[in-house]
Parts: structure tokens; sequence; C-alpha cells
């Protein structure tokens, strides 16, 4: 069998023992619905008093239609930020049942390489995690459409790209993370820590601006905060930017801008989108080299 022949067949074997176990399966895939639900229910107020706030301070009055529409992408922004790196997790899952099953040992003894083991395993968690994403997406911007709509055709393929790029990164943290991982308990373990911490580490839950400064640099520090700015940016930056041409003061769209992480501060001096892109990029690129690394040193012992 050929190399590509072998690594399609193991790419579709993962996919399908993930999707065919709906214990993982729909738990997964309903996560994205009910945390959107949850940040809507027990959040949405708190974030609408916010930015009533920061628009009352420059003396300008906001309507409730475009309240609505700030918070709609903030609340999905960081719906999609959280659930890229948290679903990769859960992907990685046939990855870690195949070592405790023991089924990585028939395939390891298969004329089937390592590293095309490897690759098969990184490809479907890639694969998988982005149907979900991008699922949630889509259910994100029918809220946003109800909630008001001011995102343009750019604005979507690009919260396309960034859901695609953090999927890649989480993809790259979770297979580096399950790689030494040889239990059920463990990746259960795992999962947990991610979902309860990854939120507040990358500014998900909580903007930015209201930490204090000396939290807010370590956190822009980590690669996911700029992923996390770059959704802020292209889903709700539009109707920030809708503010300003209805005659909001500067002020006013700056302190939107600002304290709802649409424009990063890093040291003082904000990060163009661009910037943003990048460090998540290359983030994900030195993960995967590390992964790639520690499976060629495998296969050496070996």
């Amino acid at each position: 069998m050929k190399r590509s022949e072998a690594l399609r067949a193991l790419i579709a074997r993962n996919c399908k023992i993930y999707f065919r176990d709906k214990g993982v399966f729909l738990p997964s895939l309903l996560a994205p619905l009910i945390l959107l639900f949850l940040f809507i229910a027990f959040l949405g107020n708190v974030y609408r008093d916010s930015i009533r706030n920061v628009v009352a301070e420059a003396g300008f009055s906001i309507s409730g239609r475009a309240v609505e529409s700030i918070a709609g992408g903030w609340l999905v922004s960081s719906l999609l930020a959280v659930c890229a790196v948290t679903i990769a997790f859960t992907a990685n899952l046939v990855m870690v049942q195949d070592k405790v099953t023991g089924r990585v040992d028939d395939l390891n003894v298969s004329p089937v390489s390592r590293h095309i083991l490897a690759l098969s395993y990184f490809v479907s968690t890639f694969a998988v995690t982005a149907i979900i994403c991008l699922a949630a997406l889509g259910a994100g911007l029918v809220y946003i459409g109800i909630a008001g709509w001011h995102l343009t055709c750019a604005d979507v393929f690009l919260a396309i790209a960034d859901t695609l790029l953090l999927t890649l990164f989480g993809t790259a943290l979770s297979s580096l993370v399950c790689r030494f991982i040889r239990s059920q308990g463990g990746v259960t373990a795992v999962q947990a820590t991610v979902s309860s911490a990854y939120g507040f580490l990358c500014g998900a839950y909580m903007p930015f601006g209201n930490l204090t400064p000396w939290l807010r640099k370590i956190l822009m520090l980590l690669p996911g905060s700029y992923g996390t700015g770059l959704l802020h940016e292209h889903l709700m930056g539009g109707a920030i930017d809708a503010l300003a041409k209805e005659g909001a003061p500067a002020e006013a769209v700056e302190g939107l801008r600002r304290g709802f992480d649409c424009s990063l501060d890093f040291f003082g001096k904000t990060v163009p989108a661009w910037v943003c892109f990048l460090v998540l990029l290359a983030a994900a690129a030195i993960l995967i080299a590390i992964y790639v690394a520690l499976c060629a040193v495998r296969k050496k012992r070996r």
C-alpha cells in the first residue's frame, strides 16, 4: 500500500471511530451550543452593561440594537476561541484510546510506518475539530444576524480563517500533550483542566481590560490571546465601527475596541491583526515541530 493511501485510510478510520462514538461525538457537538446559551443567559447582561457604561462615559447614547450586536459578536468570538482548543483535546481521544486498548501496538507492527500513523492522528483531529467549530461558527453567525448584522463578506471569511488557524493551534497543542498520556483518566483530567482554565487565560471569559496590568502583560505572552483577539476584531469590529458612522465620539469607539480586546495592547503598543495572525501561526508551527521531533525520536529509539 502506498503511503498516501495508507494515510487516507488511517484518517478515515480515526474519524469514523470518533463519529461512531455517540458518547463522545454528541457532547462535543452540543458543547458549543450549550456554552453559547450559557454565555447569553448568564454573562450577556454583564457585557451589555459594560458596553453601555463605556459609551456613557463618552457622553453618547447607544441603542439597544447596537448593544445586542456588539455583545453578540463578543459572545460568539469568545465561544469559538475556547472550543477550537478544548474540542481538539476531545478529538484526540482516539489516539489515547488506541494506546489504552493496545490497538496502537497492532498498528505499529503493520507495514504502515509510525510517522504516517502519527500524521493520521494529527490530521483526523484537525478535521474533526474543524467540522465542529465551523458548525458552531455557523450557529453563531445566525445569532449575530438576529442580534444585529454588521459583518461584511470579508469579516465572515476572516472569521473562518481565524477559526481554522485556532483549530490548527489547538490540534498541535492537544497532539503534543496527548502524546504523553496513556490512560483514559489522564486525558479526562487534562480536558477538565483545559476546559476550566483556558477560557480565562486566552481572554475569552473576561476582557483583558478588566484585569490587573501585571496579569494582562503575562497573558499577552500566550499565543491563544492573539487568536481570541482576531475573532473579536472580525466578529464585533464591524458593529463598533458602525457606531462611529452614527456619530459616536472617537473616545467611545476606541474605548469599546480596547475594552473588549478588538485592539490588543502589548506593553503599550497596539498589535495589528496581521501580527496576531503571525504569532498564532508561529506558535502552531513550533508545537507541530516539537510533535514531529518527538515522533522521530521515538521511532529512532525503537
